[in-house]
């Protein structure tokens, strides 16, 4: 009797306990001191500022108006991580531009405020919408990150608040923690993984990450859309 010969196309795939496994082990470092987490337990939502802090503050403006901005993909990255963690990221920015609300768009960010002056009165609105029927998100629930005055508003009454290396002196003095990686270099990110660790959520979501990534799915990387789907090309 011939043998049975598999389908056209089909692909072995081996049992999970075949897979091959990392050479190396690793673990979540300990960057934040026991003080600084206990600051930042409780936090539900994050705001963050867009010039200054999830870009280097600067503007470049073309002949024809536009604007253009660099952003991190470690920033981005740390975004989806903070909702995938169950913190809720929220923009509020003082300027607006089809650049921000397509880097806005790209990390699934579903809050988001622009062309902003008064920034406590956006955040106000947004913890009513976020607190439902028992009132208002408390600030004690908010963490901030901004880099100017406008954004002392909401870093004076949030639970947690952080900034850039780069800020303006107030705004260093009125914060809980200065991140060591400058603005559109990581400090969002640093930030995020902050907040995460606080939460309890970071070590998970790294052992996630490392599963997924040796799987080879898209993940909710900057390659994603966050929910496990790739994204739209950026370009």
């Amino acid at each position: 009797m011939p043998s049975a010969h598999p389908s056209e196309g089909a692909t072995n795939v081996p049992p999970a306990s075949q897979e091959p496994q990392p050479a190396r082990a690793l673990r979540a470092l300990d960057r934040f001191s026991p003080d600084l987490l206990l600051t930042a337990q409780g936090i539900r939502v994050a705001i963050f500022d867009v010039d200054g802090v999830l870009t280097d503050g600067r503007i470049q403006i073309g002949g024809d108006g536009e604007s253009f901005k660099s952003f991190s993909t470690l920033d981005g990255h740390g975004l989806k991580l903070l909702r995938r963690g169950g913190i809720e990221p929220v923009v509020i920015t003082g300027r607006d531009s089809p650049a921000v609300r397509r880097r806005v768009a790209d990390l699934g960010i579903q809050h988001a405020a622009y062309g902003i002056e008064d920034k406590r009165r956006a955040a106000d609105a947004l913890r009513e919408r976020l607190g439902g029927s028992q009132g208002p998100l408390p600030w004690t629930a908010v963490a901030a990150m901004g880099d100017d005055w406008p954004d002392l508003p909401l870093l004076l009454r949030a639970g947690f608040a952080c900034a850039p290396p780069g800020a303006h002196p107030e705004v260093l003095q009125a914060v809980h923690h200065v991140t060591t990686a400058a603005a559109g270099y990581g400090a969002a990110r640093e930030c995020c993984d902050l907040l995460l660790t606080a939460a309890g959520r970071y070590a998970d979501l790294l052992a996630g990450d490392l599963r997924t990534l040796d799987g080879g799915g898209a993940g909710d990387g900057e390659g994603g859309n966050g929910n496990g789907t790739p994204a739209a090309p950026a370009g």
